[in-house]
């Protein structure tokens, strides 16, 4: 048995030099490998895991763009080591990778719920400048910083205008640089925020409700669009915007709907007691807010 044993090795051994030795035959390999300072006794028996990780190397010399990365795990090279007496293998980021998450480790003080991804590069710079009913908004965003890094409760912002006028992104783009800057926020799609939050009673429906009170920055976005019931208007936003009231978080509100006309959609029957629960939730917006309005042409139709 021995004896058998010991000829597979030979066998396999001779295999594995054949096949080291042919591929030395190429310049590029025999260049790498040779910069790598391992003994040729060693590297023989990994030289199908080792063009690889030249493959992937000279992608990276090429490399334009992260999106294009053309690397079994994007963003990530196939290196080697020599640890020992083997050589082990692993995924190491590249530079780009590391610069990418650098850019966006902000991401991880905001949170989306169901609004589009895009939202996430949001930016002051890729605000149309060419439009004068943005001037206001931000004027307002700059005073809402220095008020913010000042330690101060800023109100935040009722913002209504015309269907697709850039609403949601403005103050997406004021989150992301609150982001940047240390602060936590949530950006949550109010009609999907009730849904969701009717389907998690049995489970996890507690703690996502506390988050939505006591997150410091927070968008209702789309406020109006929802069908309205009691449980909505009065178990769900009532408690959300008094708690925030009372502590002082600075809340935000998107919507098609200006404060009149949201009003009226707060009431759900024609009775005293309907106007009054609905005006007491817009007595609640409009301590916890200022109101603004951008009327502009639909961005998302622009070519």
């Amino acid at each position: 048995m021995r004896r058998i044993v010991n000829t597979i090795e030979k066998v396999d051994e001779n295999a594995l030099q054949s096949s080291f030795i042919e591929s030395v035959k190429d310049t590029e390999f025999a260049s790498y490998i040779n910069s790598l300072g391992i003994p040729p006794e060693v590297l023989m028996k990994y030289t199908s895991s080792l063009e690889d990780c030249l493959k992937e190397k000279k992608n990276c010399t090429k490399c334009k763009s992260l999106s294009v990365c053309p690397n079994m795990v994007k963003g990530y090279a196939y290196t080697p080591e020599f640890i020992g007496k083997k050589i082990l293998f692993s995924y190491v980021a590249c530079y780009r990778y590391n610069k990418h998450l650098e850019e966006t480790n902000y991401l991880k003080n905001i949170d989306f719920f169901k609004l589009p991804k895009e939202l996430k590069e949001a930016s002051f710079q890729d605000i149309y400048k060419d439009d004068k009913a943005r001037i206001p908004i931000v004027k307002y965003f700059k005073e809402f910083m220095e008020n913010y890094q000042k330690g101060k409760s800023p109100k935040g912002l009722y913002l209504t205008g015309s269907f697709g006028s850039g609403k949601t992104y403005l103050i997406a783009a004021l989150f992301n640089e609150m982001a940047k800057r240390g602060v936590r926020s949530a950006l949550i799609y109010y009609p999907e925020l009730l849904r969701s939050l009717k389907s998690s009673f049995s489970s996890d429906y507690e703690e996502r409700f506390r988050y939505i009170k006591r997150v410091p920055l927070l968008l209702l976005d789309d406020i109006g669009a929802e069908n309205v019931t009691a449980w909505s208007r009065d178990e769900v936003l009532g408690p959300i915007l008094q708690y925030r009231m009372e502590e002082g978080l600075s809340t935000f509100f998107t919507s098609n709907l200006n404060l009149e006309e949201l009003e009226s959609n707060f009431i759900i029957k024609s009775s005293s007691l309907e106007k009054v629960k609905a005006r007491r939730i817009m007595e609640r917006i409009k301590q916890l807010t200022i109101s603004l309005s951008l009327i502009s042409e639909n961005r998302r139709n622009r070519s």
